[in-house]
């Protein structure tokens, strides 16, 4: 994450009233992904998007294709906004459309909506309405045009957050005054990995069996190396032209996984960016006819898990000074490493084994340019007497609200005794 700097001066919670958006993505892209897969039926690409037709003619697929992409802004000034929200199980994305009557710019512009709660899990069948409340709102490389991705939490009716409801504490912790004086920036890396659909394997896998040892894969090019590069690109364009704050890709340890990167995000700005980003690719993958998993260890034994380590700093720490703060900050993640794990996403346990670049998940760590601790320094950080530091605990299914908030708490509002800082720092042999 060295060559995240500094956050874009672009504000992505709004769209601006002067902005024309393009025609949507460019998807002429899958045809080595569709080699790879031995697919059955007809794929035909175009420049926008293809359509994959099983037992059916070109004429029909050509139709179909030219709706798709047919541009309605010349002819209404209506649009369509994708509400997105997270659904029962934390982690799964939901969305659904409405027609708008005209552009907005801000997401206070936006109506509330509502859903059926007892089909994502969220609410009984007996009063299962839940609440959505706009929050983001990002350009839609889908469907082009003045259209719109929204990114929405959600309440009860009256007015209480559900418990999966996890932005709004992360709200109320970035909006403390001492959180906002301080500038939090994240810069977050999302590791996921491409299943086959039908066999739920490894892309690029063989069926039942297993590719090379670890080792040429990694930031690898080739046919042999590299699986699934077309729907990286596709969704690096995406988040771009969504106006996410995306800041590189690149193939990971293991064959079939990948990671892209997202930041610096000040605040809740961090997660809002996560999730979106998350829903373009859960679309994309569903496009290629291929499986997205933020399993923390999707494949047991010697291969590397996947993670979504979380960059971390405040404006104490950027400053001159700045690594005795974070060396503080540290202190203080080491004091509270049982409730951070705890909410570091489900099954990281099987990912924090100590082996394959990571802690063990018992252990609080902390080094400088040691991939193997809880928490890393880059060389630079300690050079330069100021930085950042890297929390490489949490899991790939983890919630950025949930850990960018608790970043921010026990890093910012965690006030321990003096008695159990001393403790603490000849624990972990910390001088402060």
């Amino acid at each position: 994450m060295a060559h995240i700097l500094a956050p874009s001066t672009q504000w992505q919670m709004r769209v601006p009233k002067s902005s024309t958006f393009g025609s949507p993505i460019a998807t002429k892209m899958w045809s080595s992904l569709f080699l790879k897969q031995n697919m059955h039926g007809a794929a035909k690409a175009t420049g926008k998007f293809r359509v994959l037709a099983l037992q059916s003619d070109n004429s029909t697929v050509n139709r179909v294709e030219q709706l798709l992409n047919m541009d309605v802004t010349p002819y209404t000034d209506k649009i369509i906004a994708e509400y997105i929200w997270i659904g029962g199980s934390g982690i799964d994305t939901r969305s659904k459309s409405r027609t708008l009557a005209k552009p907005v710019e801000h997401p206070s512009e936006l109506p509330k909506w509502n859903y059926d709660g007892s089909s994502t899990g969220q609410a009984p069948g007996d009063d299962s309405e839940v609440i959505l409340y706009p929050q983001a709102i990002f350009k839609d490389p889908f469907r082009g045009g003045n259209n719109i991705l929204v990114i929405c939490d959600t309440y009860t009716p009256a007015g209480e957050p559900i418990p999966t409801n996890k932005r709004h504490k992360a709200a109320e912790i970035f909006s403390n005054k001492k959180v906002v004086d301080e500038v939090p920036w994240f810069g977050i890396e999302q590791e996921y990995t491409l299943l086959q659909q039908n066999v739920k394997w490894p892309l690029g896998w063989p069926v039942g069996g297993y590719p090379g040892p670890q080792g040429p894969y990694y930031c690898g090019a080739g046919a042999d190396k590299s699986f699934g590069r077309d729907i990286s690109d596709a969704h690096y364009k995406a988040c771009l032209y969504a106006g996410i704050n995306i800041s590189g890709t690149n193939g990971e340890v293991m064959p079939g996984q990948w990671e892209y990167q997202v930041g610096p995000s000040v605040g809740i700005e961090a997660g809002d960016h996560i999730w979106c980003s998350r829903y373009i690719l859960e679309r994309i993958t569903e496009q290629a006819g291929v499986v997205l998993s933020l399993d923390p260890k999707p494949i047991e034994g010697d291969w590397n898990g996947a993670g979504c380590h979380t960059n971390y700093s405040t404006k104490s720490m950027r400053e001159e000074g700045g690594f005795e703060v974070i060396k503080k900050a540290i202190l203080n993640l080491s004091l509270r490493h049982k409730e951070h794990i705890s909410a570091y996403g489900e099954g990281n346990e099987r990912r924090l084994t100590g082996k394959h670049e990571t802690a063990s998940i018992d252990t609080f760590s902390w080094g400088v340019a040691n991939r193997g601790c809880s928490i890393r320094v880059g060389r630079d950080t300690e050079k330069n007497g100021k930085g950042y530091l890297e929390d490489r605990r949490p899991a790939s299914n983890m919630d950025p609200y949930v850990v960018t908030g608790l970043l921010a708490e026990t890093t910012l509002l965690y006030e321990p005794t003096l008695e159990a800082e001393a403790l603490a720092a000849q624990k972990i042999a910390l001088k402060v």
